[in-house]
């Protein structure tokens, strides 16, 4: 299967061309980095040129995986919306994967971890997973620093982030700092749930934002 993948949920996004076999075989063709903040002007045409450049076509592909949060709000409905429009024209699979998820699967831990992501603003999207190789959602949340350090306590935590490792290790029983996910992840990830049946149709596919956004906050309540 050549699949394609796409993480647009951050200041720098990318996406993924993999050609996918039976069990975990998923070797990454190439992975095309997008810079944060012209998402909008970049996705498609770096799609185009990165098929034309392996000599493919977009009716070659046969499956797609992308990340549906959390993140930035203009960024993630930007990939959600190229990648489903794909999916759905091209009659393909579709997996969403969850960068909580990912951070779950990348931490080379088994049984319950805990994973962490700055979401700003003094917050932290916190994921508790049964990792695993496609990892059991157990909750996400977006947290005060105070309650993820409660949340955290005694459990292994795994993350990206350099000012959260620091952190966690005021409760955490252990703490395991990765390198930030890319789209070659989520492109391995989303092969296993299609082949385990985790597909979503693209219209109910829907973006995981965990936080509200500012219009939902400050929007005056209707009399």
């Amino acid at each position: 299967m050549l699949l394609l993948a796409a993480d647009t949920s951050g200041k720098h996004g990318s996406i993924a061309l993999a050609r996918c076999g039976p069990g975990d075989v998923c070797e990454v063709l190439e992975v095309v980095p997008l810079t944060g903040g012209t998402f909008s002007a970049q996705l498609v045409p770096q799609i185009a040129e990165l098929l034309t450049k392996h000599g493919f076509t977009k009716q070659d592909l046969e499956g797609f995986a992308v990340t549906s949060g959390p993140g930035s709000f203009t960024g993630l409905r930007v990939g959600l919306a190229a990648i489903k429009a794909l999916a759905e024209v091209l009659e393909k699979p579709l997996a969403a994967v969850s960068l909580l998820e990912i951070l779950a699967v990348t931490g080379g831990v088994t049984g319950e971890v805990t994973t962490a992501l700055d979401a700003g603003r003094g917050e932290i999207y916190s994921g508790e997973y049964e990792a695993g190789n496609i990892p059991r959602l157990i909750a996400e949340r977006l947290l005060t620093k105070d309650e993820f350090l409660a949340q955290a306590k005694g459990r292994t935590v795994v993350t990206c982030e350099n000012a959260i490792a620091s952190l966690g290790h005021a409760t955490a029983s252990r703490i395991i700092e990765i390198d930030a996910p890319r789209s070659d992840a989520i492109a391995r990830l989303g092969w296993r749930k299609i082949q385990a049946g985790q597909i979503v149709s693209p219209e109910d596919l829907e973006a995981n934002y965990i936080r509200r956004s500012d219009a939902e906050i400050f929007s005056k309540p209707r009399v």
